[in-house]
């Protein structure tokens, strides 16, 4: 009897986390992806209450969601410190730690893909309280790498740059999107399907030996 796979991913309701459940539904996985009010991502004991009535073996957690308020340092709003470090860090560490045991639970792949971003790498005004956040993800990437490689856990991460969304456009004008293409060697904007299938193949059998690495999807705007 085949057994179907399982993927535990936040956020995939919209945007990328959306086009990444897509990709594990159209390749016949059980995507488990929960909202908001069954896992608030802000609350601890949120988080930690969803594992305890959770029963099943996963075999790829992927930690996607994220908010990004944007502000100068020197008017920094320490509710949106908060906020920002426990959705895009501290949630992921405690998804990490919670969904370890159902991890070990799947017979065979074994996975996680953690979502960063550009600004980790490179930043502009406004996002020191988000590049901090995604820059963290790196150290928890390559130390979940480290801790899990016997147990035959593969952990990367993807930063994906500039993507077609629905954020994006709220974000940006489209003047100001014609600009960001330009500055782009690609000269477009990610669609979300193409970040999604950088992180299938990270979070799947098509993985075998990549672990503790961060790739970027950008079109080569850090290059630059």
């Amino acid at each position: 009897m085949k057994i179907t796979p399982i993927v535990f991913i936040t956020g995939g309701s919209r945007g990328i986390g959306k086009a990444i459940a897509e990709k594990y539904i159209s390749e016949g996985w059980e995507v488990i992806s929960p909202t908001r009010k069954e896992m608030d991502l802000s609350d601890v004991n949120s988080i930690n209450q969803f594992f305890k009535d959770f029963h099943k073996p996963i075999n790829v957690v992927i930690n996607n969601a994220g908010i990004n308020p944007i502000q100068d340092i020197a008017n920094l709003n320490y509710n949106d410190i908060l906020a920002t470090t426990n959705v895009n860090y501290f949630a992921p560490l405690l998804i990490l730690k919670n969904t370890h045991r159902f991890l070990l639970e799947a017979m065979d792949i074994r996975r996680v893909v953690n979502i960063s971003s550009i600004w980790a790498y490179v930043s502009k005004p406004g996002r020191s309280i988000y590049a901090m956040s995604k820059t963290a993800m790196f150290g928890l990437t390559r130390t979940a790498a480290i801790e899990w490689a016997s147990d035959n856990i593969l952990v990367n991460s993807v930063a994906p740059g500039y993507t077609n969304t629905e954020l994006t456009k709220l974000n940006n004008s489209p003047e100001d999107i014609k600009k960001i293409q330009e500055n782009i060697p690609l000269r477009r904007m990610a669609e979300p399907s193409e970040i999604a299938e950088t992180v299938f193949f990270l979070g799947s059998h098509k993985n075998s030996y990549i672990t503790g690495q961060t790739i970027l999807v950008d079109g080569g705007f850090t290059c630059v």
